[in-house]
Protein backbone atom coordinates (compact mmCIF):
# COMPACT_ATOMS: atom_id res chain seq x y z
CA UNK A 1 0.00 0.00 0.00
CA UNK A 2 3.33 2.29 1.05
CA UNK A 3 5.22 1.03 -2.09
CA UNK A 4 6.52 3.58 -4.45
CA UNK A 5 4.68 3.95 -7.80
CA UNK A 6 6.36 4.46 -10.86
CA UNK A 7 4.57 7.13 -13.71
CA UNK A 8 5.30 8.60 -16.73
CA UNK A 9 5.61 12.19 -16.21
CA UNK A 10 2.94 12.90 -18.75
CA UNK A 11 0.72 10.88 -16.78
CA UNK A 12 1.59 12.96 -13.89
CA UNK A 13 0.79 16.10 -15.41
CA UNK A 14 -2.62 14.97 -16.17
CA UNK A 15 -3.02 13.91 -12.80
CA UNK A 16 -2.41 17.16 -11.61
CA UNK A 17 -4.13 18.93 -13.81
CA UNK A 18 -7.10 17.19 -13.35
CA UNK A 19 -6.60 17.81 -9.71
CA UNK A 20 -6.56 20.95 -9.97
CA UNK A 21 -9.45 21.53 -11.71
CA UNK A 22 -11.16 19.70 -10.12
CA UNK A 23 -10.33 21.87 -6.70
CA UNK A 24 -11.04 25.49 -8.72
CA UNK A 25 -14.31 23.95 -10.17
CA UNK A 26 -15.63 22.87 -6.20
CA UNK A 27 -13.94 25.65 -4.32
CA UNK A 28 -12.12 28.34 -5.89
CA UNK A 29 -14.50 29.53 -8.79
CA UNK A 30 -17.48 29.73 -6.86
CA UNK A 31 -15.61 32.08 -4.29
CA UNK A 32 -14.51 34.10 -7.20
CA UNK A 33 -18.11 34.04 -8.92
CA UNK A 34 -19.38 35.41 -5.40
CA UNK A 35 -16.66 37.83 -5.07
CA UNK A 36 -17.46 39.47 -8.48
CA UNK A 37 -21.06 39.24 -8.44
CA UNK A 38 -21.45 40.66 -5.29
CA UNK A 39 -19.55 43.62 -6.70
CA UNK A 40 -21.12 44.11 -9.72
CA UNK A 41 -24.29 43.75 -7.70
CA UNK A 42 -23.34 46.69 -5.58
CA UNK A 43 -22.35 48.46 -8.65
CA UNK A 44 -25.11 47.65 -10.63
CA UNK A 45 -27.29 48.93 -7.50
CA UNK A 46 -25.31 52.76 -7.37
CA UNK A 47 -26.03 52.88 -11.05
CA UNK A 48 -29.91 52.25 -10.61
CA UNK A 49 -29.59 54.94 -8.12
CA UNK A 50 -29.35 57.63 -9.99
CA UNK A 51 -30.59 56.63 -13.07
CA UNK A 52 -34.73 57.40 -13.66
CA UNK A 53 -35.50 54.47 -14.75
CA UNK A 54 -33.42 51.64 -13.43
CA UNK A 55 -32.07 49.03 -15.34
CA UNK A 56 -34.96 45.78 -15.47
CA UNK A 57 -33.71 42.21 -14.04
CA UNK A 58 -35.70 41.12 -17.45
CA UNK A 59 -32.57 42.75 -19.41
CA UNK A 60 -29.83 42.00 -16.92
CA UNK A 61 -31.12 37.95 -17.13
CA UNK A 62 -28.18 35.56 -18.92
CA UNK A 63 -29.03 35.54 -22.55
CA UNK A 64 -28.81 31.82 -22.75
CA UNK A 65 -31.88 31.93 -20.23
CA UNK A 66 -33.78 33.89 -22.12
CA UNK A 67 -33.60 31.82 -25.31
CA UNK A 68 -34.58 29.30 -23.53
CA UNK A 69 -37.22 31.14 -21.85
CA UNK A 70 -38.74 32.76 -25.56
CA UNK A 71 -38.14 28.92 -26.96
CA UNK A 72 -40.79 27.47 -24.91
CA UNK A 73 -43.10 30.57 -24.21
CA UNK A 74 -46.79 29.07 -24.75
CA UNK A 75 -47.51 31.27 -27.73
CA UNK A 76 -44.38 30.66 -29.42
CA UNK A 77 -44.75 26.46 -29.31
CA UNK A 78 -48.16 27.56 -30.33
CA UNK A 79 -46.72 28.94 -33.33
CA UNK A 80 -43.98 26.35 -33.66
CA UNK A 81 -47.06 23.68 -34.12
CA UNK A 82 -49.10 25.78 -36.39
CA UNK A 83 -45.99 25.90 -38.53
CA UNK A 84 -45.52 22.35 -38.73
CA UNK A 85 -48.84 21.87 -39.46
CA UNK A 86 -48.86 24.10 -42.36
CA UNK A 87 -45.28 23.29 -43.37
CA UNK A 88 -45.32 19.38 -42.85
CA UNK A 89 -42.45 19.39 -41.07
CA UNK A 90 -41.44 17.50 -38.17
CA UNK A 91 -42.07 19.20 -35.30
CA UNK A 92 -38.82 19.07 -33.99
CA UNK A 93 -37.26 20.92 -37.15
CA UNK A 94 -40.32 23.52 -36.33
CA UNK A 95 -39.29 24.01 -32.92
CA UNK A 96 -35.13 24.03 -34.04
CA UNK A 97 -36.20 26.59 -36.56
CA UNK A 98 -38.03 28.76 -33.97
CA UNK A 99 -35.33 28.49 -31.30
CA UNK A 100 -32.51 29.65 -34.01
CA UNK A 101 -35.03 33.35 -34.52
CA UNK A 102 -34.77 33.36 -30.48
CA UNK A 103 -31.03 33.21 -30.84
CA UNK A 104 -30.78 35.69 -33.24
CA UNK A 105 -32.99 37.80 -31.90
CA UNK A 106 -32.54 37.88 -28.03
CA UNK A 107 -29.57 40.71 -26.79
CA UNK A 108 -26.88 40.02 -24.32
CA UNK A 109 -26.95 43.07 -22.38
CA UNK A 110 -23.71 44.16 -20.47
CA UNK A 111 -24.38 47.16 -18.50
CA UNK A 112 -20.53 47.92 -18.20
CA UNK A 113 -20.20 47.78 -21.48
CA UNK A 114 -23.17 50.41 -21.85
CA UNK A 115 -22.58 52.74 -19.08
CA UNK A 116 -18.96 52.96 -19.02
CA UNK A 117 -17.66 52.17 -23.00
CA UNK A 118 -20.95 53.14 -25.44
CA UNK A 119 -22.68 56.10 -23.46
CA UNK A 120 -19.10 57.56 -23.17
CA UNK A 121 -18.13 56.68 -26.48
CA UNK A 122 -21.31 58.03 -28.10
CA UNK A 123 -21.03 61.93 -26.12
CA UNK A 124 -17.66 61.91 -27.55
CA UNK A 125 -19.07 61.07 -31.03
CA UNK A 126 -21.69 63.52 -30.67
CA UNK A 127 -20.27 66.44 -29.36
CA UNK A 128 -16.57 66.19 -31.89
CA UNK A 129 -18.93 65.79 -35.03
CA UNK A 130 -22.19 68.50 -33.85
CA UNK A 131 -22.94 71.30 -31.58
CA UNK A 132 -25.71 69.24 -30.20
CA UNK A 133 -29.03 71.40 -29.03
CA UNK A 134 -31.74 70.17 -26.81
CA UNK A 135 -35.40 71.85 -29.13
CA UNK A 136 -38.01 71.05 -26.49
CA UNK A 137 -38.08 69.39 -23.90
CA UNK A 138 -42.33 68.62 -22.46
CA UNK A 139 -42.77 69.43 -19.25
CA UNK A 140 -44.57 65.66 -18.08
CA UNK A 141 -41.12 64.48 -18.82
CA UNK A 142 -39.12 66.48 -16.72
CA UNK A 143 -41.67 66.33 -14.15
CA UNK A 144 -40.73 62.33 -13.58
CA UNK A 145 -42.64 59.44 -15.86
CA UNK A 146 -44.82 57.07 -14.06
CA UNK A 147 -42.08 54.47 -12.70
CA UNK A 148 -44.81 51.65 -13.43
CA UNK A 149 -45.43 51.75 -16.88
CA UNK A 150 -43.23 50.65 -19.72
CA UNK A 151 -41.22 53.74 -21.48
CA UNK A 152 -40.53 53.31 -25.09
CA UNK A 153 -38.57 56.59 -27.19
CA UNK A 154 -40.41 56.32 -30.83
CA UNK A 155 -38.26 59.21 -33.06
CA UNK A 156 -38.03 60.04 -36.68
CA UNK A 157 -35.07 58.17 -37.76
CA UNK A 158 -33.06 60.66 -40.29
CA UNK A 159 -29.27 59.18 -39.83
CA UNK A 160 -27.64 56.01 -38.53
CA UNK A 161 -26.45 58.96 -36.24
CA UNK A 162 -29.38 58.73 -34.27
CA UNK A 163 -28.66 55.50 -32.20
CA UNK A 164 -25.70 57.87 -31.06
CA UNK A 165 -27.12 60.55 -30.57
CA UNK A 166 -30.36 59.44 -28.35
CA UNK A 167 -28.51 57.01 -26.56
CA UNK A 168 -26.23 59.95 -24.90
CA UNK A 169 -29.06 61.81 -24.46
CA UNK A 170 -30.87 59.72 -22.24
CA UNK A 171 -27.57 58.32 -20.42
CA UNK A 172 -28.95 59.88 -17.29
CA UNK A 173 -32.65 58.28 -17.32
CA UNK A 174 -31.98 54.66 -18.64
CA UNK A 175 -30.24 52.14 -20.69
CA UNK A 176 -32.51 51.69 -24.61
CA UNK A 177 -33.19 48.69 -26.36
CA UNK A 178 -33.13 49.25 -29.75
CA UNK A 179 -34.50 47.57 -32.84
CA UNK A 180 -31.69 46.93 -35.09
CA UNK A 181 -32.28 46.35 -38.75
CA UNK A 182 -29.15 43.93 -40.75
CA UNK A 183 -26.51 46.06 -41.51
CA UNK A 184 -25.75 45.52 -37.39
CA UNK A 185 -25.50 41.80 -38.23
CA UNK A 186 -22.15 42.70 -39.73
CA UNK A 187 -19.44 40.70 -37.33
CA UNK A 188 -17.79 42.38 -34.94
CA UNK A 189 -20.30 45.04 -34.64
CA UNK A 190 -22.95 42.62 -34.22
CA UNK A 191 -21.65 41.34 -30.74
CA UNK A 192 -20.79 44.63 -29.03
CA UNK A 193 -24.46 45.88 -30.39
CA UNK A 194 -26.20 42.90 -28.83
CA UNK A 195 -24.11 43.71 -25.41
CA UNK A 196 -25.72 46.74 -25.43
CA UNK A 197 -28.95 45.67 -25.11
CA UNK A 198 -29.79 45.71 -28.93
CA UNK A 199 -32.16 43.13 -30.44
CA UNK A 200 -32.14 41.90 -34.24
CA UNK A 201 -34.91 42.27 -36.83
CA UNK A 202 -35.20 40.97 -40.29
CA UNK A 203 -36.89 44.20 -41.83
CA UNK A 204 -39.63 42.75 -44.20
CA UNK A 205 -39.53 39.82 -43.56
CA UNK A 206 -42.97 37.39 -44.65
CA UNK A 207 -42.03 34.15 -42.82
CA UNK A 208 -45.01 33.91 -40.38
CA UNK A 209 -43.34 31.88 -37.50
CA UNK A 210 -39.95 34.69 -37.48
CA UNK A 211 -42.79 37.08 -37.09
CA UNK A 212 -44.48 35.54 -34.29
CA UNK A 213 -41.44 35.34 -32.24
CA UNK A 214 -40.10 38.89 -32.84
CA UNK A 215 -43.46 39.85 -31.68
CA UNK A 216 -43.37 37.51 -28.38
CA UNK A 217 -40.26 38.74 -27.59
CA UNK A 218 -41.08 42.53 -27.80
CA UNK A 219 -44.24 41.53 -26.04
CA UNK A 220 -42.25 40.05 -23.15
CA UNK A 221 -39.51 42.82 -23.03
CA UNK A 222 -42.63 45.30 -22.68
CA UNK A 223 -44.43 43.38 -20.42
CA UNK A 224 -41.02 43.14 -17.96
CA UNK A 225 -40.85 47.20 -18.45
CA UNK A 226 -37.71 47.19 -20.65
CA UNK A 227 -37.58 51.03 -21.87
CA UNK A 228 -37.29 50.69 -25.51
CA UNK A 229 -36.37 52.79 -28.35
CA UNK A 230 -38.00 52.34 -32.56
CA UNK A 231 -38.19 54.25 -35.27
CA UNK A 232 -41.74 53.35 -36.39
CA UNK A 233 -41.13 54.82 -40.52
CA UNK A 234 -39.08 51.16 -40.11
CA UNK A 235 -35.63 52.88 -42.28
CA UNK A 236 -34.06 56.00 -43.18
CA UNK A 237 -36.18 58.69 -44.74
CA UNK A 238 -34.88 59.36 -48.24
CA UNK A 239 -36.85 62.53 -49.10
CA UNK A 240 -36.20 64.76 -45.60
CA UNK A 241 -39.59 64.18 -43.99
CA UNK A 242 -41.41 62.40 -41.03
CA UNK A 243 -42.74 59.18 -43.08
CA UNK A 244 -45.44 57.54 -41.94
CA UNK A 245 -45.82 54.56 -39.81
CA UNK A 246 -45.33 51.14 -39.98
CA UNK A 247 -47.71 48.68 -38.12
CA UNK A 248 -45.01 45.70 -37.53
CA UNK A 249 -43.73 46.55 -34.02
CA UNK A 250 -46.38 49.11 -32.78
CA UNK A 251 -48.95 46.08 -33.53
CA UNK A 252 -46.89 43.71 -31.53
CA UNK A 253 -47.10 45.95 -28.41
CA UNK A 254 -50.77 46.98 -29.15
CA UNK A 255 -51.98 43.44 -29.72
CA UNK A 256 -49.64 42.29 -26.17
CA UNK A 257 -50.64 44.90 -23.88
CA UNK A 258 -51.98 43.63 -20.92
CA UNK A 259 -54.54 44.95 -18.32
CA UNK A 260 -51.18 45.74 -15.70
CA UNK A 261 -48.56 47.76 -16.91
CA UNK A 262 -49.04 50.99 -18.87
CA UNK A 263 -46.93 52.20 -21.74
CA UNK A 264 -45.64 55.31 -22.59
CA UNK A 265 -44.54 56.40 -25.92
CA UNK A 266 -42.27 59.49 -25.80
CA UNK A 267 -42.37 61.40 -29.04
CA UNK A 268 -38.63 62.25 -29.82
CA UNK A 269 -37.82 64.54 -33.52
CA UNK A 270 -34.36 64.76 -34.70
CA UNK A 271 -32.71 67.38 -36.72
CA UNK A 272 -28.94 67.84 -38.49
CA UNK A 273 -27.62 70.16 -40.26
CA UNK A 274 -25.63 67.57 -42.31
CA UNK A 275 -26.94 63.96 -42.46
CA UNK A 276 -23.59 62.01 -43.16
CA UNK A 277 -25.77 59.86 -45.52
CA UNK A 278 -27.80 62.42 -47.53
CA UNK A 279 -25.76 61.47 -50.80
CA UNK A 280 -26.64 58.42 -50.25
CA UNK A 281 -30.11 58.38 -49.48
CA UNK A 282 -31.09 60.90 -51.70
CA UNK A 283 -29.81 58.74 -54.84
CA UNK A 284 -31.65 55.59 -53.23
CA UNK A 285 -34.97 58.42 -53.00
CA UNK A 286 -34.30 58.53 -57.08
CA UNK A 287 -33.85 55.11 -57.64
CA UNK A 288 -37.20 53.95 -55.73
CA UNK A 289 -35.94 51.00 -53.82
CA UNK A 290 -34.21 50.97 -50.29
CA UNK A 291 -30.73 49.74 -51.43
CA UNK A 292 -27.87 52.03 -50.31
CA UNK A 293 -24.90 51.99 -52.48
CA UNK A 294 -22.14 53.25 -49.75
CA UNK A 295 -19.39 50.84 -49.78
CA UNK A 296 -17.30 50.10 -47.10
CA UNK A 297 -14.21 51.65 -48.92
CA UNK A 298 -16.11 54.95 -49.82
CA UNK A 299 -17.28 55.43 -45.84
CA UNK A 300 -13.41 54.92 -44.48
CA UNK A 301 -12.16 57.41 -46.92
CA UNK A 302 -14.65 59.56 -45.87
CA UNK A 303 -14.23 58.90 -42.03
CA UNK A 304 -9.90 59.41 -42.73
CA UNK A 305 -10.26 62.45 -44.16
CA UNK A 306 -12.07 64.53 -41.83
CA UNK A 307 -10.45 62.24 -39.32
CA UNK A 308 -7.27 64.04 -41.04
CA UNK A 309 -9.01 67.61 -41.04
CA UNK A 310 -9.96 67.24 -37.49
CA UNK A 311 -6.60 66.59 -36.18
CA UNK A 312 -4.87 69.11 -38.37
CA UNK A 313 -7.44 71.97 -36.64
CA UNK A 314 -9.13 72.14 -39.92
CA UNK A 315 -12.39 70.45 -39.71
CA UNK A 316 -15.04 72.38 -37.63
CA UNK A 317 -18.33 70.03 -37.08
CA UNK A 318 -20.88 69.29 -39.46
CA UNK A 319 -23.13 72.23 -37.69
CA UNK A 320 -26.19 71.84 -35.30
CA UNK A 321 -27.60 68.50 -34.20
CA UNK A 322 -30.95 68.49 -31.99
CA UNK A 323 -33.61 66.77 -30.39
CA UNK A 324 -37.24 67.30 -29.04
CA UNK A 325 -39.03 65.62 -27.02
CA UNK A 326 -42.92 65.78 -26.68
CA UNK A 327 -45.31 64.82 -24.61
CA UNK A 328 -45.74 61.18 -23.82
CA UNK A 329 -48.42 59.18 -24.82
CA UNK A 330 -50.32 56.34 -22.75
CA UNK A 331 -51.06 53.21 -24.58
CA UNK A 332 -54.05 52.42 -22.36
CA UNK A 333 -55.68 56.11 -22.56
CA UNK A 334 -55.29 55.81 -26.34
CA UNK A 335 -56.98 52.64 -26.70
CA UNK A 336 -59.62 53.62 -24.44
CA UNK A 337 -60.25 56.54 -27.03
CA UNK A 338 -59.77 54.49 -30.42
CA UNK A 339 -60.85 51.15 -29.94
CA UNK A 340 -61.71 50.52 -33.54
CA UNK A 341 -58.71 50.81 -35.05
CA UNK A 342 -55.86 51.08 -32.12
CA UNK A 343 -53.01 50.41 -34.15
CA UNK A 344 -53.31 52.99 -37.15
CA UNK A 345 -54.93 55.55 -35.38
CA UNK A 346 -51.81 55.46 -32.81
CA UNK A 347 -49.35 55.02 -35.75
CA UNK A 348 -50.67 58.31 -36.98
CA UNK A 349 -50.96 60.57 -33.90
CA UNK A 350 -47.40 59.46 -32.75
CA UNK A 351 -45.51 60.05 -36.20
CA UNK A 352 -47.72 63.21 -35.88
CA UNK A 353 -46.69 64.48 -32.53
CA UNK A 354 -43.00 63.92 -33.42
CA UNK A 355 -42.95 65.66 -36.26
CA UNK A 356 -44.60 68.64 -34.13
CA UNK A 357 -40.98 68.41 -32.01
CA UNK A 358 -38.54 67.68 -35.28
CA UNK A 359 -36.48 71.07 -34.36
CA UNK A 360 -35.41 74.19 -37.22
CA UNK A 361 -31.98 74.10 -37.59
CA UNK A 362 -30.12 76.45 -40.14
CA UNK A 363 -29.25 75.08 -43.17
CA UNK A 364 -32.61 73.04 -43.55
CA UNK A 365 -34.20 76.90 -43.11
CA UNK A 366 -31.83 78.51 -45.73
CA UNK A 367 -32.33 75.43 -47.77
CA UNK A 368 -36.28 76.13 -47.67
CA UNK A 369 -35.53 80.10 -48.16
CA UNK A 370 -33.73 79.10 -51.53
CA UNK A 371 -36.36 77.63 -53.25
CA UNK A 372 -37.81 80.80 -53.15
CA UNK A 373 -34.88 81.57 -55.44
CA UNK A 374 -34.08 85.19 -53.92
CA UNK A 375 -31.62 87.31 -55.88
CA UNK A 376 -28.75 87.77 -53.17
CA UNK A 377 -28.09 87.59 -49.37
CA UNK A 378 -30.49 90.70 -48.69
CA UNK A 379 -33.32 88.90 -50.40
CA UNK A 380 -31.97 85.70 -49.03
CA UNK A 381 -32.55 87.29 -44.94
CA UNK A 382 -35.65 88.75 -45.69
CA UNK A 383 -36.98 85.31 -46.81
CA UNK A 384 -35.98 83.65 -44.01
CA UNK A 385 -37.17 86.17 -41.71
CA UNK A 386 -40.91 85.08 -43.57
CA UNK A 387 -40.27 81.25 -42.69
CA UNK A 388 -39.51 81.51 -39.17
CA UNK A 389 -42.02 83.91 -37.83
CA UNK A 390 -44.53 81.18 -39.48
CA UNK A 391 -42.96 78.69 -38.13
CA UNK A 392 -43.39 80.11 -35.11
CA UNK A 393 -46.44 80.82 -35.12
CA UNK A 394 -47.36 77.05 -36.06
CA UNK A 395 -45.55 76.15 -32.79
CA UNK A 396 -42.31 75.05 -34.54
CA UNK A 397 -39.60 74.22 -32.51
CA UNK A 398 -36.49 77.01 -33.55
CA UNK A 399 -32.90 76.28 -32.84
CA UNK A 400 -31.48 79.02 -34.67
CA UNK A 401 -28.39 80.76 -33.32
CA UNK A 402 -29.04 83.64 -30.34
CA UNK A 403 -27.53 86.35 -32.61
CA UNK A 404 -30.44 86.56 -34.64
CA UNK A 405 -31.35 86.12 -38.36
CA UNK A 406 -28.26 86.97 -40.00
CA UNK A 407 -25.87 84.73 -37.69
CA UNK A 408 -28.58 81.65 -39.29
CA UNK A 409 -27.71 82.98 -42.44
CA UNK A 410 -24.45 82.49 -42.27
CA UNK A 411 -24.65 79.71 -40.56
CA UNK A 412 -27.06 77.93 -42.73
CA UNK A 413 -25.05 79.24 -46.03
CA UNK A 414 -21.29 78.43 -45.19
CA UNK A 415 -21.50 74.60 -45.09
CA UNK A 416 -23.55 75.21 -48.62
CA UNK A 417 -21.08 76.58 -50.09
CA UNK A 418 -17.94 74.98 -48.78
CA UNK A 419 -19.77 71.87 -50.35
CA UNK A 420 -20.02 73.13 -53.50
CA UNK A 421 -24.32 72.79 -53.16
CA UNK A 422 -24.70 76.25 -54.15
CA UNK A 423 -22.82 78.86 -55.75
CA UNK A 424 -21.83 82.35 -55.02
CA UNK A 425 -24.96 83.82 -57.07
CA UNK A 426 -27.38 81.30 -54.56
CA UNK A 427 -28.63 79.19 -57.10
CA UNK A 428 -27.77 75.67 -56.98
CA UNK A 429 -24.63 73.82 -58.30
CA UNK A 430 -25.79 71.33 -61.74
CA UNK A 431 -27.09 67.59 -59.65
CA UNK A 432 -27.47 69.50 -56.58
CA UNK A 433 -31.17 70.20 -56.36
CA UNK A 434 -32.34 66.97 -54.87
CA UNK A 435 -29.69 67.70 -51.97
CA UNK A 436 -31.15 70.96 -50.78
CA UNK A 437 -34.75 69.45 -51.79
CA UNK A 438 -33.79 66.55 -48.76
CA UNK A 439 -33.10 69.10 -46.83
CA UNK A 440 -35.86 72.24 -47.40
CA UNK A 441 -38.41 68.62 -47.12
CA UNK A 442 -38.63 68.88 -42.99
CA UNK A 443 -38.88 72.97 -42.96
CA UNK A 444 -41.57 72.71 -45.89
CA UNK A 445 -43.70 69.72 -44.33
CA UNK A 446 -43.91 71.54 -40.53
CA UNK A 447 -45.45 74.75 -42.93
CA UNK A 448 -47.94 72.57 -45.06
CA UNK A 449 -48.02 68.74 -43.64
CA UNK A 450 -49.91 67.29 -46.47
CA UNK A 451 -48.05 69.30 -49.17
CA UNK A 452 -47.94 66.56 -52.01
CA UNK A 453 -44.00 65.65 -52.76
CA UNK A 454 -42.87 63.00 -55.50
CA UNK A 455 -40.83 61.24 -53.05
CA UNK A 456 -43.21 60.36 -50.71
CA UNK A 457 -44.10 57.65 -53.45
CA UNK A 458 -40.45 56.19 -53.08
CA UNK A 459 -40.66 55.18 -49.19
CA UNK A 460 -40.84 51.65 -48.47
Amino acid sequence: MFRDVTLPFWLLLLIVGFAAVTFASHFLFPSVRWFFRKRAERALAQLNARLDRPIEWFKLARRQDMIVRLSYDPKVMEAVAEHAAETGVPGEVAFEEARRYAREIVPGFSATLYFGVATRLARWISRGLYRVRIGKVDPALSAGLDRKATVIFVMNHRSNMDYVLVTWLVANRSALSYAVGEWARIWPFSRMIRAMGAYFIRRGSRNTLYRRVLARYVQMATEEGTTQAIFPEGGLSLDGRVGAAKMGLLNYIVTGAGPGRDVLFVPVGLAYDRVLEDRVLVAAGRAGERKFRAGIGAILRFAAVNLWRKLRGRFKGFGTAAAGFGPPVSLKSFMQANPAAPTEALGAHLMAEIEKVVPVLPVPLIAAALRAEPADRAALGAIVTSLAARLTALGAVLKLPPQGISQAVEEGLAPLLARGLIGDDLRPTPGSAAILGYYAASVEQRLDPVLPHDAAAQRT
